[in-house]
This record gives structure tokens, sequence and C-alpha cells, in this order.
């Protein structure tokens, strides 16, 4: 699990958008989120979802939390199973109530998931994040025991990551770039 912090929502939002608009990705959950009419989810549809916690918000410079799971590619795991880890391990974190929309991505060999949330509750009051790292380990262990998951080491880690060699010819070199990072 890799959990990060920014500043930036539409950055965060635009590189998961991509990836759907490329049909590498798809959304597989949303709390608290907008639902469109037609059951799909754009950008403007997100940023909407997050605007009134993001205006309330007055202290915390990196709101945005972007959080990616990434399974061990021997796990075969479904969308409803990927989307009720992606739940569980929100609520475990104390970001269970925040608005949030979970994303799967197919663009490497191993499908994992990608979390878009806040920082911040709807009075823009940071949320508290004492230990993060610490409670993931802890929820990422406690799920996969409940799931029944190859348990995650940091050489199993290292190991499994997927490089590919950036190709200036196939073009679109900077999204290349983007998913060796």
């Amino acid at each position: 699990t890799k959990i990060s912090s920014g500043s930036s929502l539409y950055g965060v939002l635009a590189y998961n958008q991509i990836k759907v608009d490329d049909q590498k990705a798809s959304v597989l959950y949303t709390n608290r989120m907008i639902e469109s009419q037609d059951g799909t989810y754009d950008l403007s549809i997100c940023m909407r979802s997050f605007e009134l916690y993001l205006l309330a918000n007055i202290k915390t410079e990196k709101p945005i939390l972007h959080i990616s799971i990434n399974p061990d590619p021997k796990d075969i795991l479904t969308d409803e199973q990927l989307s009720s880890i992606a739940q569980e391990y929100m609520q475990k974190m104390g970001y269970g109530d925040q608005p949030f929309i979970v994303y799967k991505h197919e663009d490497i060999d191993r499908k994992h998931i990608h979390v878009v949330s806040l920082r911040v509750d709807e009075t823009g009051k940071s949320i508290k994040d004492s230990f993060e790292h610490r409670h993931s380990m802890t929820a990422c262990r406690e799920l996969e025991q409940k799931y029944g998951l190859v348990p995650a080491t940091k050489k199993q880690h290292q190991d499994s990551l997927p490089l590919k060699p950036i190709s200036y010819e196939k073009g679109d070199v900077k999204h290349q770039i983007a998913n060796v990072i």
C-alpha cells in the first residue's frame, strides 16, 4: 500500500480519469459522491463531490489523499472483493465517512486499486493521521488474513514491481513515465 498527500485534486483525478478513458481503469465504488444520471463518473462530477470539503479547509496544506493498494499478482480477486477491501481499508484508516472513489487499474500485469479521498472532513478540519504508516500496515495484515491474500513483505513488493522500458516510438512518453513511477 502506498499513501500520498497532495494539494491538487484535479491532478490526481485527471490521472485516474485518463486511465478510465483509455480503458485501463474503471470505477469500482464511490462513497458519499454525487451520483450521475447515467452512472458514470467524469472529472467534473468528481471535483464537485469534493468541493465543499475543500472550500471549508483553511489549514491543511495537502488535503488530497491518494492511496494505491496492490495485491500480490498471485491473488485473484473479483471486483466485489477489491471494492470490499478498499471500503474496509478506508474504514480502518479513519476515512470511511469521507467522500472517496475507488478505481481498479489494469494498466500493468496485475490488477490493483487506487482510492482518492480527502484528509479534511466536511467542516474543513484535518483528519488525524498520526502513525498512519503503522495503522496502514496493521489494516493490510488484517485484510490479508480475512481475504486469504499472499502476505506482503518489502522484498516481495520490490520483486513484484513490473518495470517496462519507455518507448519514444509508442508516443505519450509522459504517461509511460507516470506508469513506471
